[in-house]
């Protein structure tokens, strides 16, 4: 058997050499054999890395718009002409199928291609003649220095809602991805690289809470954006505020599903079995709450289970449908909900902890889950479970539904299905939630647009990529400019007065 990969950091434009203290190990889902070990970064190796990112800040900043947008290019290109490289790694360490790792892998690129716009999207406005040969015109400049903290579902689709608006923006990056699936991050670091980014612009930190604590207490270190759990979102919105730092933490979900009467059974069903299930459930977009309104949940059900049933789950390397979940713990940990809800009375359609994987015996396999007749009491329901269980909770009318989304905690995502475009508009209108999908199960907005919910999905007031993401990486100012003819001159000691 051969020695486990070493992942280390990546700063100044070369892998880390100091061997690390401390490191994690990573696994395959699919097999539970160790692949690699990853160095787990001190505070002093934080403190090598954001000395390197300010140093190239000082260069980087001042490139020109144009040399910017052809490294964004140049990256771009390698990442297409190569995208099955990375859909591999992802695959590997994650354990998600190959195509939805390309799927992955095509959203965060749309990220970058709107970078490559930057020219545009940094334009100010200019007014002549404010007042007599005064002139005033707006700029947006870099922070300096952002540190970018990824969750483990999506290793390079969520840095990529970032760093490509960043590094166009003028900003240096170091970027801390999860422990449990590093390899990407270091990939995406090489590809840089050979794009002709310049050393220092885009660095990786590999490690646990030690190097988050470090990246949001540096001084140096101007933003922090994290995706995660509420839990973890909340502490680094709170600790990097007071630390004086732009902060923008999306946290976790509970995504409703509401299914009116005139919906087409057929298409809903499809669909939730597509975002309910896809990626084993772990997306921060997963449908995990289908609220059936009136007499559609019997025959709603039937189908969901009946295309259930064709799921193949196992090796997403061996085109199964849905792959592993992360870790062994995880999986554990949402095998003791679905313990839960059939302890609380809910009715157990689909059993996942019964599956047959096309894998390995030492696989995290998880069957997709389907509870029916769920209440709102029960943890089935309340919790972000970030895994392949789908709960269908009936409720009698359309005011019932928009109710019960209003009502829960988290407002990440959320979509109707209905043939009522009156239906559909009002609730688009009344939902208290980010993003919203008609007849759209995972609302996922293009990049020009922002991503990011509402309530405790989001700490912060400022959303990833779109323009939001172009305003948060950048700082506006203000120049009022005036220019004087020979002939003006003289003291006047009045306040200055527009004329």
């Amino acid at each position: 058997m051969s020695e486990p990969t070493r992942i280390t950091h990546w700063i100044d434009g070369k892998p880390f050499g100091a061997v690390a203290d401390r490191s994690g190990v990573v696994r395959d889902p699919a097999t539970g054999a160790m692949s690699g070990r990853v160095d787990f970064a001190t505070s002093e190796v934080v403190d090598e890395a954001v000395a390197a990112a300010k140093i190239a800040f000082g260069e980087w900043r001042h490139a020109s718009l144009a040399r910017r947008s052809q490294a964004l290019f140049n990256f771009r290109e390698l990442l297409n002409a190569r995208k099955g490289e990375l859909a591999a790694i992802i695959t590997a360490e994650q354990g998600k199928t190959l195509a939805d790792a390309l799927g992955e892998v095509s959203r965060g690129q749309e990220v970058v291609e709107f970078a490559c716009g930057i020219p545009h999207l940094l334009k100010g406005g200019y007014s002549e003649g404010v007042s007599t040969k005064v002139d005033v015109y707006s700029i947006r400049q870099p922070l300096g220095v952002v540190g970018i903290i990824s969750p483990f579902n999506f290793p390079a689709m969520v840095p990529m809602w970032f760093f490509p608006i960043a590094i166009a923006a003028g900003n240096t990056v170091i970027v801390k991805p999860s422990e449990k699936d590093p390899s990407a991050s270091n990939w995406i670091a090489e590809l840089w690289a050979e794009a002709g980014l310049p050393p220092g612009v885009f660095n990786v930190l590999h490690g646990d809470k030690v190097a988050v604590d470090a990246l949001l207490d540096h001084p140096d270190v101007k933003s922090v954006s994290f995706v995660g759990s509420t839990a973890i979102a909340k502490y680094v919105y709170e600790r990097g505020t007071s630390a004086g730092k732009r902060i923008q933490a999306l946290g976790g979900a509970k995504n409703h599903m509401v299914v009116l009467p005139d919906a087409n059974l057929e298409l809903a069903a499809d669909a939730a079995v597509n975002a309910g299930f896809g990626a084993a459930g772990e997306r921060c977009m997963a449908i995990s709450a289908l609220v059936a309104v009136g007499d559609v949940a019997d025959e709603l059900v039937s189908m969901i289970a009946e295309r259930v049933a064709t799921l193949r789950t196992g090796d997403g390397r061996r085109g199964c449908d849905m792959g592993p979940l992360v870790t062994a713990e995880h999986r554990d940990k949402v095998v003791s909900y679905i313990e839960a809800g059939v302890a609380a009375g809910a009715t157990l359609v689909v059993d996942g902890r019964a599956v047959q994987p096309d894998g390995e015996p030492g696989g995290y396999w998880l069957g997709p889950t389907l509870f029916d007749n769920v209440t709102t009491d029960m943890t089935v329901y309340s919790d972000e479970i970030f895994g392949p269980v789908l709960s269908v909770i009936r409720v009698d009318t359309y005011a019932e539904a928009l109710q019960m989304v209003n009502d829960h905690p988290y407002g990440n995502g959320t979509a109707i299905f209905t043939n009522d475009g009156g239906a559909a508009r009002r609730f688009q209108n009344e939902v208290e939630v980010g993003m919203v999908g008609i007849n759209v199960p995972i609302p996922v907005p293009m990049a020009y647009y922002s991503f990011g919910g509402w309530k405790s999905s989001l700490f912060g007031d400022s959303h990833a990529h779109g323009m939001e993401g172009v305003h948060f990486f950048t700082r506006g100012k203000v120049v009022t400019s005036r220019w004087l003819d020979p002939s003006q001159g003289g003291l006047n000691l009045g306040f200055p007065q527009n004329s």
